[in-house]
């Protein structure tokens, strides 16, 4: 048992150091905010455009961020200015719930967010298969790596329209679905670990209509160190 908690112990301090990197900003503090006056702005990508190459073109990048993700930074500060939510995170301010949220912050802050966090999880030295204690979730929720894959992508490709595919831990444990538009995981009160971008504008230049290829491409840019990192917050961490 002392076995058990001095490696619980270690975990939780790991993911204690490690959660502001993994989140770019997300996890801790005044989350993507700006200053203290409270706009919202564009994070910086961890890479260069170019650097998920050949899996997500450069093109691709920069437009999905300096202009779809940059709009909604913009359309964000212009919807909560004037508003006690001027002063909030944009994680706070997701967990309000879409339904509490007007329209221009649950599709502009979801917007946000949504990006900001996807930018996070990929990385050029991305792909492979996830290991240690969320590999033994995995498997105990869905049987193997290959069989959540499967569950995984049948979310991406199953959404309609615009949306988001995500694996999340909900009261410890894992569940994969998906979201329309900007919606997200937060709204829910639950914590997200792996989210995929499946409008249109994340893969239309290079793939086309053929989502299905942008999906299986995009795995070999996961980041499934700084995925882990978000398993053992989310079931070690703060909340």
């Amino acid at each position: 048992m002392k076995i058990l908690m001095d490696r619980r112990s270690f975990l939780m301090g790991a993911v204690a150091s490690a959660g502001a990197a993994a989140l770019a900003g997300i996890a801790s503090g005044r989350t993507l905010a700006a200053e203290e006056s409270g706009p919202f702005t564009l994070p910086a990508l961890p890479y260069p455009y170019d650097a998920l190459e050949p899996h997500i073109d450069a093109r691709t990048m920069e437009i999905h961020h300096s202009k779809h993700h940059a709009a909604y930074v913009t359309n964000l500060n212009a919807a909560v200015r004037g508003t006690p939510m001027e002063r909030m995170t944009i994680e706070q301010i997701m967990r309000r719930g879409a339904e509490n949220l007007p329209a221009a912050v649950r599709n502009n802050g979801g917007g946000h967010i949504n990006h900001a966090f996807f930018w996070n999880i990929m990385s050029p030295n991305g792909g492979g298969e996830p290991g240690g204690e969320l590999r033994k979730a995995i498997e105990k929720t869905y049987g193997s790596f290959a069989q959540f894959r499967e569950k995984f992508e049948r979310e991406a490709k199953g959404r309609f329209g615009s949306g988001w595919a995500w694996l999340a831990v909900k009261r410890g444990r894992l569940e994969c679905y998906s979201t329309p538009n900007q919606d997200n995981p937060w709204m829910q009160g639950i914590e997200p670990i792996l989210g995929l971008d499946v409008w249109e504008h994340a893969y239309y230049l290079k793939y086309q209509n053929r989502r299905a290829d942008y999906i299986s491409a995009w795995w070999n840019v996961v980041d499934w160190g700084k995925v882990e990192q978000l398993f053992y917050r989310a079931v070690y961490g703060q909340r």
